[in-house]
């Protein structure tokens, strides 16, 4: 679901620098629609339903991108991309942005030639196990089968985790969740590991949830966000702003709700400014005076998409915890707009 090991760093370098030589936002334009790097399927952070149609919280991410760039939140390519896929999709110019459980790391950033532009979602590995096997922590689990997402840094994790305990395991290699999901509930693995928020996305999922429990331990920490192609800072600004839109707008108070009477213009000048009726952020973008307004209607604040996709009211049940806004203790918090 998220970290891929470094392979082939200098290749993936090589196409993202010639593919940010493009010029991102006037493709996009000219297209007329956002290829958006996406899960093969994740409930709750992006997923299609019978019909086809993509929903979720990175999903939200994408709409918002399109909405501001395009002026509609439907004009998104949906590209489903495995841990092995993602980055060599991104540098190629398959897609626009990668929007897909996808740690910061140093080496994604330096050394394979990826700006990431935000955090939407502050997370760390954990570990899921049935409940039958009385297990209450991950420090009993000597001897266990694990099963894990091949080509991801989660590996390393797990790695470092049961030799710093001392206890050994056996892998279980898997490409998707799908797969993962499918192989834990046959018992082909004792405990699946990967992003607390993708284990309970997962266990969500099940027939039985109750069935199963997330063990105490956290044991990296795993920033999750969009990222794009080195080289093109055009277009990282216009996705970075984004997603600062929406955290902004939950910040003041701006909703779906109410967008439309703020838009009206309000004593607050900050509002002002994030919903184009003062100053002239939009043209600084390259974008409409209403781009940010656009990109908060396609799915509501940040707030709003955390709770419709993967809130405590859903069957994920996700606390905000550290992804509350920094007024409310947590870490969510974006530059002023001015």
């Amino acid at each position: 679901m998220k970290k891929s090991v470094i392979f082939g760093a200098l290749t993936v370098a090589g196409l993202a620098a010639g593919a940010a030589a493009a010029g991102t936002l006037d493709d996009v334009k000219a297209r007329g629609k956002l290829n958006c790097g996406v899960t093969t399927g994740l409930v709750g952070f992006a997923a299609p339903d019978a019909n086809g149609n993509w929903d979720g919280f990175d999903v939200g991410v994408c709409r918002a991108v399109a909405a501001a760039v395009l002026g509609d939140p439907t004009a998104v390519e949906f590209v489903p991309t495995t841990g092995k896929t993602r980055f060599t999709a991104l540098a190629s110019g398959e897609i626009d942005v990668l929007a897909r459980n996808t740690t910061w790391t140093f080496s994604r950033d330096v050394d394979l030639k990826f700006t990431f532009v935000g955090v939407n979602y502050y997370d760390g590995q954990g570990f899921m196990v049935p409940s039958e096997l009385g297990v209450s922590s991950a420090k009993e689990l000597d001897g266990a089968t694990v099963c894990i997402q091949t080509g991801t840094t989660t590996e390393l994790n797990l790695a470092d985790f049961f030799r710093a305990n001392n206890i050994s395991y056996e892998p279980v290699p898997i490409e998707t969740n799908a797969e993962a999901q499918q192989q834990y509930l046959a018992g082909a693995c004792d405990v699946y590991t990967t992003d607390a928020s993708g284990l309970a996305a997962t266990r969500a999922t099940f027939e039985n949830p109750g069935e199963h429990v997330l063990l105490p331990e956290i044991i990296s920490k795993e920033p999750l966000g969009p990222l794009v192609r080195h080289g093109d800072n055009e277009w990282g600004d216009v996705v970075r702003w984004s997603l600062n839109a929406l955290v902004t707008a939950e910040e003041l108070g701006v909703t779906s709700a109410n967008i439309a009477e703020l838009s009206a213009g309000t004593n607050n000048p900050e509002v002002n400014r994030l919903l184009g009726t003062e100053g002239s952020l939009g043209e600084m973008l390259g974008l409409s005076a209403d781009w940010a307004k656009n990109a908060i209607m396609a799915g509501g604040n940040y707030g709003e998409l955390f709770e419709k996709n993967i809130g405590e009211n859903t069957p994920i049940g996700l606390a905000r915890g550290l992804n509350a806004q920094w007024t409310d203790g947590g870490l969510i918090y974006s530059p002023p707009f001015r």
